[in-house]
């Protein structure tokens, strides 16, 4: 079902003045609205996208001469602007059409004004004073020139997403802020994605092997002097020093996850350059992680370490979420491995953490009801490849593919009605809010579109990814396209819109996009010796290993 702009019901808001306002002078009786209708279907309340061009009608329950009612009716803004109107009517049938004389403004909220005061009354039976509320649906016109083809789309996405990684990086550092404005925090697990963009930004042309290749050498440099903890790396460092700067109170030492994501990154950046004294520096950084430090001498992994703080924040990596890299990583390490029993009992849960039931017509293997958000089946699988990935609990490329297909079909069903959801207008996962930043899913839906979430599911939904994203750049193109790609969020139902890029969620775009075009990353990866010894390790099939 594609995304119309037509709507299906209209808001009504019946308020019935007080006696001084709807009688006549001479307590004559009042008429009534009985109904309001748009393009013959009867409106109902507080409905959300009426079409720009929208005609009402507006039944009375007796006859009147429409000419002597115009001048009662009123159109407004959110505002309370006047918006000039043309009114017109039928007396045989006790009706009067509204509409404005020139289109409305798009996702704007409206209200009909139906003037009942004793000041405005025209006849011995006047109108009683009404309420119509509505909000105006999008501008459905293309906001940009229509490209040539699929591929040259693909190109502007990847190479505008591309210059969040090259352009607004550090200075100093090479290293990937967290969010745009905020140029000297920058984020471990970002940086990760950052590596995999610039490998892509050289093999898509956007910059030299050169260019890239240094880029790389200034980020592990950076890495090399860094705060670590154990070998770990923290959430976010001042990107000028390497100092850690405290992702919260108790979390200010090693993140096992982020770090997993920046070695991730690391690893395709080793093998696609083959340059040996940058590989030379990635195998040092990799080899003195102590991943094994992490079991805070229990099996299963632990999230956070700190100096200060110890195991304060007790968060375990378990269960399905974003976290299967660091899994796979601590099981291929050269110094500081992992056993498969720390995998089976801690991430595997013995195997709680199978889902096995169906959404939508769509099993799901692992995980939550419907999924949840879908950066847990993105941020691992950037760099492993899930088609054809095989273990004892789960096939890999089924669990991805369906996760995204539960979400989408989700915003299809749309059973809260949020304005706007459709096969073109979908992806739930985590990122800015207007009220801050959240993890949406379909048991949490804030009705809040992420655009990540749709184009880093291109290689599990290639079509209905494309689709996704040909409406979000055409059609919302002057609302959520800027300087590095996709804004992060918005809501046509509330008409807000993020002014923000966040760089776990652009990282994923581009790469998400170039497995899908050419498999680069996942190649990269999945051809490093430490995911292959990791996934055997684990119990993991897979062509690729």
């Amino acid at each position: 079902m594609k995304l119309t702009y037509t709507i299906f019901a209209f808001l009504l808001t019946l308020q019935s003045c007080s006696k001084s306002e709807t009688e006549h002078a001479n307590n004559g009786p009042s008429m009534q609205v009985e109904s309001v209708s748009m393009n013959g279907k009867e409106m109902k309340n507080n409905v959300k996208g009426i079409p720009l061009d929208a005609e009402w009608t507006l039944q009375l329950h007796q006859s009147s001469d429409p000419s002597q009612l115009a001048s009662l009716i009123r159109l407004r803004d959110s505002s309370k602007a006047n918006v000039s109107i043309r009114v017109t009517g039928n007396a045989e049938k006790n009706q009067i059409h509204i509409r404005a004389t020139q289109s409305l403004s798009p996702l704007t909220d409206y209200r009909i004004e139906i003037d009942g005061s004793p000041n405005n009354l025209v006849s011995d039976q006047p109108l009683e004073a009404y309420r119509f509320y509505f909000t105006t649906a999008i501008d459905s016109t293309d906001k940009h020139v229509r490209l040539s083809d699929e591929s040259a789309l693909l190109d502007l996405v990847q190479r505008q997403t591309f210059a969040y990684f090259w352009d607004f990086a550090h200075p100093s550092s090479g290293m990937i802020p967290e969010r745009s404005g905020s140029q000297q925090t920058v984020t471990t697990g970002g940086t990760g994605f950052g590596l995999m963009a610039i490998v892509v930004g050289v093999h898509r042309g956007f910059i030299t092997r050169s260019e890239g290749l240094q880029r790389t050498q200034k980020i592990v440099a950076f890495l090399s002097q860094a705060d670590r903890y154990h070998g770990a790396f923290s959430h976010w460092y001042d990107g000028a020093t390497g100092s850690t700067l405290p992702f919260s109170e108790q979390d200010d030492g090693g993140d096992l996850v982020e770090t997993a994501l920046l070695v991730q990154g690391l690893l395709a950046a080793r093998e696609y350059y083959e340059d040996p004294s940058l590989s030379s520096s990635i195998d040092l950084l990799i080899e003195e992680v102590e991943w094994s430090h992490f079991q805070n001498q229990q099996e299963v992994l632990f999230w956070h370490w700190s100096p200060n703080h110890n195991w304060a924040l007790d968060l375990k990596i378990e269960g399905w979420n974003e976290s299967l890299i660091a899994y796979v990583l601590a099981a291929g390490s050269p110094t500081h491995s992992i056993t498969r029993e720390t995998y089976q009992k801690g991430w595997a849960r013995n195997g709680d953490f199978r889902n096995g039931k169906s959404f939508y017509n769509l099993p799901l293997p692992l995980g939550p009801d419907y999924g949840g958000p879908l950066f847990t089946a993105q941020y691992s699988f950037l760099g492993l490849d899930p088609n054809g990935l095989r273990d004892a609990y789960a096939d890999y490329g089924e669990q991805t593919k369906n996760q995204t297909l539960i979400n989408l079909a989700y915003c299809v069903d749309n059973p809260l009605g949020y304005y706007g959801y459709s096969e073109d207008v979908w992806g739930l996962t985590a990122g800015d809010i207007p009220t801050g930043y959240g993890a949406q899913s379909p048991t949490n839906d804030l009705g809040v579109i992420s655009p990540t979430a749709a184009l880093s599911s291109m290689p599990y939904t290639p079509q209905e990814s494309l689709d996704a994203l040909a409406f979000f750049y055409y059609k919302l193109g002057d609302r959520i396209w800027g300087e590095y790609g996709f804004k992060d969020g918005f809501s046509l139902d509330e008409g807000w819109f993020a002014d923000s890029y966040l760089a776990i969620n652009q990282g994923p775009i581009i790469i998400g996009i170039e497995n899908h075009r050419s498999g680069l990353i996942w190649d990269l990866v999945m051809r490093a010796p430490e995911i292959q010894t990791g996934l055997r390790k684990l119990g993991f099939s897979s062509s690729k290993i």
